[in-house]
C-alpha cells in the first residue's frame, strides 16, 4: 500500500528534474539593450583621420588588447567602441598627434558556437540581429532528436559566465554558446 504513493512521488520528482528549466538571470536580457562591449576575437576598424598609416584593422587579442603603431597595446576588452576611440586618442596625444580624431567600428564580431542536437555543430560568424533560430539554421537545422522549443545559452557578461534557457526567438550576442538539448521522447 505504501509502495504506490512512493512510486508516484519518485516519478514526479524524476519528471521535475528532467525539465531542467532555469530562468535566465535579469542581466542576461538587460545586456541586449546596452551598448556593445568589445572582447577577444572582435576585429575592429580603427580610423585616425588624416593618418593613413595608423588607420587599419586590428583584432582584440586573448588578453583583451589591440596593438597599434606608435602607442603599442591599448586595452579594448569591456570597452564600447566610443570608449576605445577615446583611449586611443588619449594615447596618441602623448607626444604623437596634437588633436587626433579617432573612430572605431566593429569590422567582424567574435563568433558564436552552436552545439548539441544540430546537423553541424561548430563555430559560426555572428551577424547583427541574429536569433537562436537563425543560429540553428546556420548550423544546418535541428537534428531529428532535437528538443525544438528552446535552447540553453551560455553568455559572458562583465566577466561573469551566465547560463539560461530561452525560446528560439531570443536574440543572440557575439561570443554566445548555444546548446540544443536532446528531446526525451
Amino acid at each position: 500500500m505504501l509502495a504506490r504513493p512512493l512510486v508516484f512521488l519518485a516519478i514526479a520528482l524524476a519528471l521535475a528534474g528532467c525539465s531542467g528549466y532555469k530562468r535566465p538571470p535579469t542581466a542576461f536580457h538587460e545586456v541586449l539593450t546596452q551598448p556593445y562591449r568589445l572582447d577577444s576575437s572582435d576585429r575592429l576598424r580603427v580610423i585616425v583621420f588624416g593618418q593613413p598609416d595608423l588607420s587599419n584593422s586590428y583584432v582584440v587579442d586573448q588578453a583583451g588588447y589591440i596593438s597599434m603603431p606608435l602607442v603599442g597595446n591599448v586595452a579594448a576588452r569591456g570597452r564600447t567602441q566610443q570608449e576605445l576611440a577615446g583611449a586611443i586618442a588619449v594615447a596618441l596625444r602623448k607626444g604623437y598627434l596634437r588633436d587626433p580624431d579617432v573612430s572605431v567600428e566593429v569590422d567582424q564580431y567574435r563568433p558564436i558556437f552552436v552545439m548539441g542536437e544540430v546537423q553541424a555543430a561548430g563555430q559560426y560568424p555572428y551577424v547583427a540581429g541574429m536569433t537562436v533560430q537563425n543560429a540553428i539554421a546556420t548550423a544546418g537545422g535541428f537534428s531529428p532528436r532535437a528538443e525544438q522549443a528552446g535552447a540553453d545559452i551560455t553568455r559572458q557578461i562583465n566577466g561573469e559566465i551566465l547560463n539560461g534557457r530561452v525560446p528560439i526567438t531570443d536574440p543572440v550576442r557575439p561570443g554566445d554558446t548555444i546548446y540544443i538539448r536532446e528531446r526525451l521522447f
